[in-house]
Order: C-alpha cells, then structure tokens, then sequence
C-alpha cells in the first residue's frame, strides 16, 4: 500500500522535502503550514496532495516536522494521541537534545516512533519560495536514536532519506549532534554576523573579492530561527565562542606586538589544521 508522508511546515526545508519525495517516490503528501497561500502554493504546484486535517495526522504514515525548535516539540505534545498508531515521526530541528529530551518518552508512551533528524543542507535565504526538490542531493543526513524509536525504526528512515537523494545516512546521539553543530554551523553563522558589523563593511564595495563573500554569505540568515538554536545549545555554542576568542587575541596580540615569528607560526598551524581536516 501506498505509504502518506505528512509534512509540517513548509519553509526552506519541508517544501524541499515535499519536492524531494515528490520527484523520488509515489507516496502520497499532506502538507500543514500556518500560512494558506503556502499551502495553496504547494498543492498548486503538485508539491502536496492534500492539506492535512485531524484525519490526515491519523493516516500519516510518516510524519516530518520541519518547524523551529519550540513550536516542533509544542506541536508533536499536542497532537500526540492523534498520531497513527506506530507511525514515524522525526523532527528536522538543527539542535537534537532540547527536542529528544521532551519528546521520546512521550513518543514510546503513545504507540508511535520518534527519531530525530536533521538535514545538513540549506541556503541562505528562507521560505517554501527557494524550496528545490535537490537541495539534499549528496548531502548527510542525522539521525538520532532514542529512547522513543525502535531499531526498524532507525533502518525505515536510513532508506527512505537515502531514497530522497541524501548521499550518507549518520547516526548519533542528541549530545554528540549538538556539540558538532555548535562548532560546524552555528559559530559560523555568529562569526559571519559579527564580522559583517564592521564599519567598514559599508565601503568594501569594490575592495572585496571571494573570500569576504566566503565568510559573510551566511550573515543572512533567519533571525527568528537562529535565535531559538543558538539558545537551545547555549552550552556547546558557548564553548566555542570562547575557543575561538582565545585564538583571535593570540594573532591579535601577535599582530599588535609585531611578533612576526609566533604569527607566522599560527597561521602555520592553521593552514596545516585545515590541511589535515578537509
């Protein structure tokens, strides 16, 4: 039998998802947003079937949430006993611990599977309007066990992300996850917004080249968004923002010093870090 896929929250990631499992299966798709014109959108365009109701949650087979951290855990409490009995739920939040502590024991209680994910691919702009149905191609996809998710749980999502075009399929745990992405995403996105503050940043036009683009492309971001991650994983983000400080005031004081020998050896070092990590 053909399987449903609910989707709630059509944005950036849940229309790319909706377009991904359109272009890559025959599962039917309901879609859910707080805004009409979106749904009304992706039913126009074929990204969704239907629009979710009470009965759409109970047919889902598989259900993705695709909101920010606060309303995805808000809204998987709220519908939990309408969910079908041993369906699949994984939330597409970029932090895991906040979400799996207050949903797992809830998910196992209710009959139904709850596994963490989080796609790591997306853009810099927002919104179901730059949605593509191969923004996860070749990318990695996490999943997080957890107390409310069986093994054949875990396994049916390996296959259906992979089925979507996702180039490798990572387990690990919410600590692990959130620790990574403190380093691998969020710094970047705090780096990037403070570095663009600069007051020369107003005059670069014409003095910039690729790598000023490099490291302000991520500047815009979602404020909303990132706001709400950056405060569910304080701790590990904290962490690295204090690592990276340490490591700016020593080419600072370098610099500042003209100690030419210990700035030549830390950007030594840096190159060769980078040459070793990829």
């Amino acid at each position: 039998m053909k399987k449903t896929v609910l989707i709630v929250g059509l944005g950036l990631i849940g229309g790319s998802m909706a377009k991904a499992i359109r272009a890559n299966t025959d599962y039917r798709i309901l879609g859910h947003d707080i805004s009409e014109k979106v749904l009304s959108d992706a039913r126009f365009l074929g990204d969704i079937d239907d629009i979710a109701d009470e009965a759409g949650l109970a047919q889902a087979d598989i259900v993705l949430v695709a909101l920010y951290p606060v309303p995805t855990v808000e809204y998987i409490l709220k519908n939990i006993g309408s969910f079908k009995k041993g369906c699949v739920i994984v939330d597409l939040c970029g932090v895991k611990q906040y979400v799996c502590d207050r949903v797992a024991a809830e998910a196992r209680a209710h009959g139904v599977q709850f596994v963490g994910g989080h796609p790591m691919s997306g853009r810099e702009f927002s919104g179901y309007e730059y949605a593509k149905d191969d923004l996860f191609a070749g990318a990695s996809m996490i999943l997080v066990p957890n107390a409310g998710s069986s093994e054949d749980a875990v396994c049916e999502m390996e296959q259906f992300f992979t089925r979507l075009g996702f180039g490798r399929v990572v387990r690990t745990t919410a600590e692990q996850h959130d620790r990574m992405i403190a380093f691998t995403s969020q710094l970047a996105h705090v780096v990037s917004s403070a570095y663009i503050k600069s007051p020369e940043a107003l005059l670069h036009s014409g003095y910039s080249a690729g790598s000023y683009k490099d490291l302000t492309r991520v500047a815009r971001l979602n404020e909303q968004m990132w706001t709400e991650l950056f405060l569910r994983n304080a701790g590990p983000l904290v962490r690295e923002i204090d690592e990276i400080m340490a490591h700016l005031k020593e080419y600072r004081d370098a610099i500042a010093e003209g100690r030419e020998d210990d700035l030549r050896r830390l950007l030594k070092e840096g190159r060769e870090r980078k040459e070793r990590v990829g």
